[in-house]
């Protein structure tokens, strides 16, 4: 038994010196790093390139990485993109983290290489030394473990507590506005904080690399591992953070003694701990009410800060001579010729990426018209292609009848996590949605009957739509009908109240809406289009190919969309077609070390919602807008000023000034280093 509790508590600390990094940033800047997974995978390539590719003994290879390159980049991604969202909302937070973590690990290959084989080591020497503890055996690599969170316990809880700079960090958490009055640079106590972020980052990454191996999706296992010991933490507990992180180790590693580490039962069971774990204090929080949004930064933070430019023009005149309207139609135009002049080759690549706008529409609803940050559409997705392949292959049903039927049968889920979710601040449903992704991938994907060798289960198309510009038509008509749902439901009187609860929820209250009923039938219309979405998918490739369901897959979906607009219904449609027709050009007409760049130009696009939160579209359509005003000799409208008129005294929810999303539970954080609620 200690050989498992053992082997546990080395898992489990590598889990809480993520948590750690992930609790600390939080609190001192409001920000929570989705892109932890990213930079943990980016210092530990660094130490891999040093180590074992140059020859480099453990020791510079270590102090290179963890002390020279990680704390740069650290202090780099924070004078790029983090000190620019200290105050923004949790969405263009969490959409602009995204978007490095889908950007910086492909960019990191380009710079020091594809790797082969995602074998790597870790910081103790091979072959690896063997230690007999009270009769049970450890190896090298749990023994640096071990140290490693000592060193990190010790270090962090001492600097925080008894020193100059600690009382300095905390009082950043505090105010920042406080904070500069009391003659303290915020800027250099944010840069320390960041820089340690990236140590922390990458010791992780470091150590999880020899048994989960070196890869960008081993390190955002890791980060999705340790968002339950954050969710017991309650974002801000260190210890709390760290003593969850260790008995979920342990649980962990006990578990597998009583079943058989090889068997599928295991591999089913292992990985769900950490979800069971997030959710049994998620209850606990919901439960006694504290499972609201925390907010970064005082009253005064917020009173002195600049207002940004998160709220695009209001569009004016005649509908159909607005710039979107004229540029979605012009879209829509082209997309239509398109798979009549076009190789069999590339129309494939034009009808898958309007297969995916149809699921990307689910967010359209969910995350632009109902401000919910919900990162599992992609898992409805797939459990719509797989529905729609066991109805139409197994039971005869026809393909469009069965893509239907299986999206009816996921608004279930969907309605549940709505019901779960609804009063949970929008952090943790980021966190909750996302982890429910991944349960699903687990549980359900990896099936033998469903993953088929990754092949999946085949589905044949329609009898009239076989050949590939008929089924390409069929798409986009339907494309075209869930498009024109959408802009009658903003229309429709449920739009307006959805609108309503986006704006302010107690204001909705007040005038008599049901802010769970609205966000939920939101939330059932979003689960059955990306369903449908994933239906269509699954007819196009004629099969339902698993891992293309992955939910980090469903990151870059979003940050294809939102880069372009998450309001915009063309730009779901144009999101798809870039998700599918770039890495197709990259790969056809473009040297083989390029593929990755579509990538991180997606990721690129997503990181600059931290300047434009409305996306591309928008931005170009109030350009647009202007120079149309000029030449007409009137003055354009100023888009910060422009607000609806019936929301002359609102401040909107994405504004630098504003409080998420008008919630009464929102906390202002602190960072908690004794584990008191």
């Amino acid at each position: 038994m200690l050989s498992y509790v053992l082997a546990g508590l080395a898992l489990g600390a590598i889990y809480a010196i993520a948590a750690s990094s992930l609790v600390i940033t939080f609190v001192a800047s409001g920000i929570f790093n989705l892109a932890f997974a990213a930079m943990a995978f980016s210092v530990a390539r660094c130490y891999y390139f040093l180590n074992t590719e140059q020859g480099w003994p453990i020791l510079p290879a270590a102090l290179a990485s963890l002390g020279v390159f990680a704390p740069a980049l650290g202090v780099t991604l924070y004078a790029l993109l983090f000190r620019h969202l200290r105050l923004r909302s949790t969405l263009i937070k969490l959409v602009a983290t995204i978007g490095l973590s889908v950007a910086l690990p492909p960019l990191i290959n380009l710079i020091f290489g594809q790797l082969v084989s995602v074998t790597a080591p870790g910081l103790a020497p091979r072959p690896l030394s063997v230690f007999h503890v009270f009769g049970t055996v450890i190896n090298g690599d749990q023994l640096v473990i071990y140290l490693g969170l000592v060193a990190v316990l010790v270090v962090g809880v001492g600097v925080l507590r008894f020193t100059d700079t600690g009382l300095k960090v905390r009082a950043l958490v505090d105010s920042e506005a406080m904070t500069a009055l009391s003659g303290i640079s915020p800027g250099r106590v944010s840069v320390g904080v960041w820089a340690v972020s990236g140590v922390l980052a990458g010791l992780a990454g470091i150590l999880i690399a020899p048994t989960a191996g070196l890869s960008a999706e081993a390190m955002t296992g890791l980060m999705a591992t340790a968002f339950a010991p954050v969710v017991a933490a309650r974002l801000r507990s260190l210890p709390v953070a760290v003593g969850a992180a260790l008995v979920m180790g342990v649980a962990t590693g006990v578990i597998q003694k009583f079943i058989d580490p090889a068997s599928d039962f295991a591999a089913k069971v292992v990985p769900c701990v950490p979800f069971a774990v997030m959710l049994i204090f998620l209850l606990y929080h919901a439960v006694r009410g504290q499972a609201g949004d925390l907010v970064a930064g005082g009253g005064l933070d917020r009173a002195i800060s600049t207002p940004s430019k998160e709220l695009s023009n209001a569009s004016t005149g005649a509908i159909w001579r607005r710039p979107g309207t004229i540029a979605g139609a012009v879209t829509l135009v082209v997309v239509a010729v398109l798979p009549a002049i076009m190789t069999d080759y590339w129309t494939g690549l034009v009808t898958a990426g309007i297969c995916c706008g149809i699921a990307l529409l689910s967010y359209t609803l969910v995350v632009g018209e109902g401000g919910m940050v919900w990162l599992s559409q992609i898992t409805f997705a797939g459990m719509g292609a797989v529905l729609t392949a066991e109805l139409a292959t197994n039971h005869g049903i026809s393909p469009l009848l069965a893509v239907v039927l299986g999206a009816a049968a996921v608004v279930p889920v969907g309605i549940l996590i709505g019901v779960l979710t609804i009063r949970l601040g929008d952090l943790y449903v980021a966190l909750v949605t996302l982890s429910f992704g991944l349960l699903v991938t687990t549980l359900l994907f990896t099936r033998d009957d469903i993953y088929n060798y990754g092949i999946g289960v085949a589905v044949e198309r329609p009898e009239f739509a076989v050949d590939t510009v008929p089924f390409a038509y069929l798409t986009l008509a339907a494309f075209l009908i869930f498009g024109l749902l959408v802009a009658n439901l903003r229309r429709s009187t449920a739009g307006l109240a959805v609108g309503a609860v986006r704006w302010s929820e107690n204001g909705a209250r007040t005038i008599g809406l049901s802010v769970v009923q609205t966000k939920v039938t939101l939330s059932a219309i979003a689960t059955f289009v990306a369903a449908v979405g994933g239906g269509f998918l699954a007819l196009n490739s004629q099969s339902t190919l698993p891992d293309t369901y992955n939910p980090f897959l469903g990151l870059v979906w979003l940050a294809v969309l939102v880069s372009i607009g998450s309001r915009s219904i063309v730009a779901a449609l144009a999101a798809g077609l870039l998700f599918y027709l770039m890495p197709g050009v990259f790969a056809s007409y473009l040297p083989a070390d390029l593929a990755q760049v579509p990538t991180i130009l997606f990721g690129l696009g997503a990181i600059a919602v931290a300047r434009n939160p409305e996306g591309a579209i928008a931005q170009i359509g109030n350009d647009i807008g202007r120079g149309i005003s000029r030449l007409r000799g009137r003055a354009a409208p100023n888009p910060i000023a422009a607000v609806p008129p019936d929301r002359t005294a609102a401040v909107p929810p994405d504004r630098t000034a504003a409080v998420p999303q008008d919630r009464t539970d929102a906390r202002p954080v602190a960072l908690d280093l004794g584990g008191h609620p």
